[in-house]
C-alpha cells in the first residue's frame, strides 16, 4: 500500500475486487493510518482528552495508583504503564503528583504512532515504548492506566436480518462507502437471549478490547498491580451502532474519508468487567467519571489551585465542570478499577 495514496482509494479497489470489507477491518486500517500520520490532540487538532482539559485529571490518577501502592505495602520496583499516552500529559501529571506519594516507577509507554511518540518524549523522556503489551516487563507489579485508548479499538457490528443475523459491512457505491448486510449466517456468533431480536437490531463486539483486558488482568494476577481504564462508554451492555468519527472537533460522517478522522465506539464495560475476573483480576468497579474524581477530591484541587493562581479562577472552574459535570464528561465517561487478588481496593468505588 503506498503511502501517498487514499484510504478511500485504497478500500474502494478492494471491495470492487472482493466485495464489502467488515466494519472491524474498515475502523482498524482507518484508524491505524489516521493516528501514524498526526497528533490528534489539542485545540488545533481535532479533539481533547481529559488530560488536556486539566492537570487536576492526571493528578488525582496518580494519588489513586499510589495511594494503592502505599496500601499493598510499597513494594520497591514498579512499572508505571500507559496505554495509547497521548501527549505525554496524563504521564507528566500523573507521575509528578505520585512522587509526591513517595512513588517513582519506571515508565512504560504502549504507543504505535511515531509521530505521537516524538511529542511523548519531549513530556516524559525516561519512558520505555513498546509497540504493545507483550514486550512489557514481567518483574514486578504494573500500575496501569489507559484513558481513551479502548474506544479506537475497531468493532465487529451483527445485524438481525429478517432471515437471522449478518454481519454488518461496508461496501462502495458510485465511490462513496456505506453500511450493508453480509451474505454469511451469523447466528452462532449471537448470545442465545439475543438470537431472536427484532429485525434491525444491532449488537458490537470489540475483540481488541477484549484482549487488552484479558492480557492485563492475567499481567495482574502473576505480577500484582493495579489498572484504571477510563473511557466513554456503557456500564451495561447495550444494542445499537455507536460508531462515529471526529474531525476538527465535529461529528463527521465515518464512512466519508477513512483515515481522515477519529474513528471510536463506546466502551462495554459490562463485558471487559467480566473479561477481566476470567483473567484473574479483580474488578474494583466501575464508576461515572464526575463522580469517582469527586470522590478521589477534584473540588478541593480546584478550589486550592484557584487560590494560588486567582487569575486562573474562572478557567480552573470551567475545566473542573468539563470533567465532573453530567451533561458534559461526568456520566457518559466510565473509570474500570482491576486490582491483583490480594492487592487492596481502590478509592472512588
Amino acid at each position: 500500500m503506498s503511502g501517498k495514496e487514499s484510504l478511500s482509494t485504497v478500500f474502494a479497489r478492494l471491495i470492487a475486487s472482493f466485495g464489502p470489507i467488515s466494519i472491524l477491518q474498515y475502523m482498524g486500517e482507518a484508524n491505524t493510518r489516521y493516528y501514524a500520520a498526526r497528533d490528534p490532540l489539542g485545540v488545533a487538532g481535532d479533539f481533547v482528552t481529559a488530560p488536556e482539559i486539566s492537570q487536576m485529571f492526571g493528578e488525582l490518577v496518580g494519588l489513586w495508583l499510589a495511594d494503592l501502592w502505599q496500601r499493598a505495602g510499597a513494594p520497591a520496583a514498579v512499572h508505571y504503564v500507559e496505554l495509547g499516552p497521548g501527549r505525554g500529559t496524563l504521564a507528566r501529571d500523573a507521575l509528578r503528583a505520585a512522587a509526591k506519594a513517595g512513588l517513582a516507577p519506571q515508565v512504560h509507554f504502549v504507543e504505535g504512532s511515531p509521530a505521537l511518540r516524538a511529542v511523548q518524549r519531549q513530556a516524559v523522556p525516561t519512558a520505555q515504548w513498546h509497540d504493545d503489551l507483550s514486550t512489557l516487563p514481567e518483574d514486578a507489579p504494573i500500575l496501569l492506566v489507559a484513558n481513551e485508548f479502548l474506544d479506537a479499538l475497531p468493532v465487529r457490528q451483527l445485524v438481525r436480518g429478517e432471515t437471522g443475523w449478518r454481519e454488518r459491512m461496508v461496501g462502495c457505491e458510485a465511490g462513496a462507502f456505506r453500511p450493508v448486510i453480509g451474505d454469511r449466517p451469523m447466528d452462532v456468533a449471537v448470545p442465545e437471549e439475543l438470537r431472536e431480536a427484532e429485525p434491525g437490531t444491532i449488537i458490537e463486539t470489540c475483540p481488541g478490547a477484549a484482549a487488552v483486558v484479558d492480557e492485563v488482568a492475567r499481567r495482574l494476577a502473576a505480577q500484582g498491580g493495579a489498572a484504571l481504564f477510563v473511557d466513554y462508554g456503557h456500564a451495561q451492555f447495550r444494542t445499537g451502532s455507536t460508531l462515529q468519527a471526529v474531525r476538527a472537533h465535529q461529528k463527521v460522517d465515518p464512512f466519508v474519508d477513512p483515515g481522515e478522522a477519529d474513528l471510536t465506539a463506546l466502551v462495554d464495560f459490562a463485558t471487559l468487567a467480566d473479561v477481566a475476573r476470567a483473567g484473574g483480576a479483580r474488578w474494583l468497579g466501575t464508576a461515572e467519571q464526575g463522580a469517582w474524581l469527586q470522590a478521589l477530591g477534584i473540588d478541593a484541587r480546584a478550589q486550592a489551585l484557584a487560590r494560588s493562581a486567582p487569575d486562573q479562577a474562572e478557567s480552573i472552574v470551567t475545566a473542573r465542570d468539563r470533567l465532573v459535570a453530567p451533561d458534559q464528561m461526568g456520566a457518559l465517561f466510565k473509570v474500570m478499577g482491576l486490582a491483583a487478588p490480594g492487592w487492596p481496593d481502590g478509592a472512588g468505588f
